[in-house]
């Protein structure tokens, strides 16, 4: 069974000429916007393949030069797949890690005995399974102290000289373009030192060692430490890292992005997969760096992008605009800019629908969805008990109103996001009508003194007790139901899935397994719906909506074959942590004003999620006020491109199975 097609989603065809031109004439070309020699591969596998190999090369030319290879690790979770390719061509012979000393990039600090640290880590995904010496593992003394850390940061990067220098760094590029733990800030001259781990990189940390505990500060070679390497592979995979890339390799480079110092390095090989890749310009836009191969969705994109440009809409572009603009491919494809100009703006057009489970008894023609079967079975699945309404409560609504068969599933009970605030006011409130309504028995009176006792003395980190965490729980689907009920969803057709990956208590989660499948298989297979809708919102700081969206994709993958499923169609959803594209855009939903205070309305119903909600990330507005700032976004995008004006948009992506 896949568990993580997620991770597979490709919005668009991407020609190969692009990322694995076949002469050094067009490479030259494609990567003239580029800083650092960056090589893409269309997966992270393929990828980690290349790395191992060049690891193999580098570490054996250091061995035959001088007798031994000197290398800094990283442990990044992008490092793993590399690594577990290198222990397999250790173990065919083709490199002697007797013969290499390893230096770790960077340690937690202290260092707790049950607490996560990069050593551990790089024992586990690869030391441990090479034949190096023990003493040939160098890494941060668990002993060293404040106050003896400058002289031991000193020592350590004399320890690297007196070995002749490092011979390879490889290290991933982390969140906001960090280098081991040199965050945006660190300047290129910066050494070995103590640094303050920031909140985005202390989530991000909680989430790859699946800690409930992420230390506040490190040990860490500086950028200068790095660059002083003979040779540096870096690395990065995944969508969440395009932006960083794009940074890294084509911007000046800054100390807000420490990976861009790279560029001052002549043999580094930034290594990343077409996901990452994906804001880099030959990309991106490659029609500023070569001839392309023009689909409707990048002819859609650049045309777009031309818009922004000259700011005029679609219908105004003149043939002059596509000339200056580099664009006049396009000219020679279409004939004229007018011709391009209908075509975009007809596209465009036809994605925009006040029907989105389909319009009955419709030409269907150009519409993004099907006039029949009606009504529709439908079923939406929300990671979160709000990302429904949150996402798609305007399209939610019209479905509704409009007579589809609409459920609701609620794929986790959200517990760990109630505040125990909110959760005290709820006990209060029982306590307070206890003796009402003949609830003040013995076993509540025991049951409310362990939750205000537990919640007293509770310190950060402190897992809640069952009771808490079921409480937690009801909080989170009266919320949920009260918002179905306002929509008007059917009681009998909301659903509370309760995976049992999320259900740890704490922000560690558990790993996808078979048991949270089977229960999203058998709401599947009970309704066989027509649509679907599955959040496409992968950037989640703790990855739930992911590793929910890989749950139904699991399913639909394994039924994809059968009849009901082929007349099936999914739609993702973004809305939370980002908004799609407008060159992806399949389905433009329009909201009213009336409908965008509804939705806003519906989002409301949430309490426990709003100024005392635990988990914003690093966007300080409120789950309501994001929503509503995408989707007017996204309507005055249209707008400016000549389209009809709306007060806002809510916006999907069709995902297509993978045959």
């Amino acid at each position: 069974m896949k568990t993580n097609l997620s991770s597979q989603i490709k919005l668009e065809h991407i020609p190969r000429r692009y990322y694995d031109p076949q002469s050094e004439i067009e490479l030259a070309a494609l990567t003239r916007e580029e800083n650092v020699y960056t090589r893409i591969f269309e997966s992270p596998a393929d990828g980690s393949d290349y790395l191992a190999d060049e690891m193999v090369r580098i570490i054996n030319r250091a061995i035959d030069k001088k007798g031994r290879a000197v290398i800094a690790l990283g442990a990044g979770s992008c490092t793993h797949s590399t690594y577990s390719r290198l222990i397999t061509l250790a173990g065919e012979g083709k490199v002697d890690f007797s013969k290499v000393i390893v230096y770790n990039l960077c340690e937690f600090f202290p260092l707790e005995p049950d607490g996560p640290s990069t050593l551990k880590r790089l024992r586990d995904v690869l030391l441990d399974h090479v034949a190096i010496l023990p003493e040939n593992i160098r890494s941060i003394d668990p002993a060293v102290t404040k106050e003896n850390m400058y002289e031991y940061c000193k020592a350590y990067e004399q320890s690297i000289a007196d070995e002749g220098g490092l011979d390879l760094t490889v290290l991933e590029v982390g969140p906001q373009g960090c280098l081991a733990f040199n965050e945006p800030g660190s300047s290129a001259a910066t050494l070995s030192r103590l640094v303050l781990l920031g909140n985005e990189l202390r989530q991000y940390i909680g989430n790859e060692y699946k800690s409930e505990w992420a230390p506040t500060t490190a040990i860490t070679l500086g950028v200068a430490n790095i660059l002083s390497s003979e040779r540096i592979l870096a690395m990065a995979w995944g969508e969440n890292r395009s932006a960083v890339v794009r940074r890294t390799v084509e911007e000046e480079p800054s100390a807000e992005t420490p990976a861009s110092f790279l560029q001052n390095h002549p043999h580094t090989k930034l290594v990343v997969d077409l996901a990452a890749a994906d804001a880099l310009t030959r990309i991106s836009m490659p029609w500023k760096v070569t001839s392309c191969e023009w689909t409707d969705k990048l002819t859609r994109r650049a045309i777009v992008w031309l818009c922004h440009q000259t700011g005029k809409p679609i219908l105004k572009l003149t043939d002059k605009d596509y000339t200056d603009w580099g664009l006049g491919e396009l000219l020679a494809l279409y004939g004229s800019g007018y011709n391009v100009n209908i075509k975009i703006f007809n596209d465009l057009q036809h994605t925009i629908t006040g029907w989105p489970g389909g319009k009955p008894n419709a030409d269907d023609t150009y519409r993004p969805e099907r006039a029949n079967p009606y009504p529709k079975r439908v079923i939406v699945f929300s990671p979160h008990p709000d990302d429904d309404v949150i996402s798609m409560g305007g399209t939610l609504k019209r479905l509704v109103d409009q007579k589809h068969d609409v459920h609701v599933a609620y794929e986790t009970s959200g517990n760990i996001a109630v505040g125990d605030e909110d959760m005290m006011r709820y006990v209060m409130l029982m306590d307070g009508i206890a003796d009402k309504f003949g609830i003040n028995t013995p076993d509540w009176k025991t049951k409310s003194a362990e939750i205000r006792s537990f919640v007293a003395k509770k310190a950060a980190g402190d897992m809640d007790t069952p009771d808490i965490r079921y409480f937690k729980t009801m909080i989170r689907q009266a919320e949920a139901t009260g918002a179905c009920n306002y929509v008007g969803v059917k009681p009998d057709h909301i659903h509370f899935l309760r995976l049992p990956f999320y259900e740890t208590g704490t922000i560690k989660k558990g790993d996808l397994s078979e048991a949270d499948i089977a229960i999203v298989r058998d709401l599947i297979l009970s309704v066989k719906p027509h649509q679907i809708f599955v959040a496409g919102d992968l950037a989640d700081p703790h990855g739930t909506h992911r590793v929910c969206t890989d749950a139904v994709l699991a399913v639909i993958d394994e039924q994809k074959d059968e009849e009901w499923m082929k007349d099936c169609r999914i739609w993702m959803y973004r809305g939370a942590w980002a908004e799609w594209e407008i060159d992806h855009i399949e389905m433009a939903v329009p909201i009213s004003p009336e409908e965008l205070r509804f939705k806003r309305n519906s989002i409301l119903k949430h309490q426990s999620q709003m100024e005392n909600a635990p988990f914003l990330g690093n966007d300080d507005r409120l789950f309501w006020q994001r929503a509503e700032e995408r989707n007017r976004g996204t309507a005055q995008l249209y707008e400016g491109l000549g389209l009809a004006s709306y007060e806002a948009i809510e916006a999907f992506v069709e995902y297509h199975p993978i045959r």
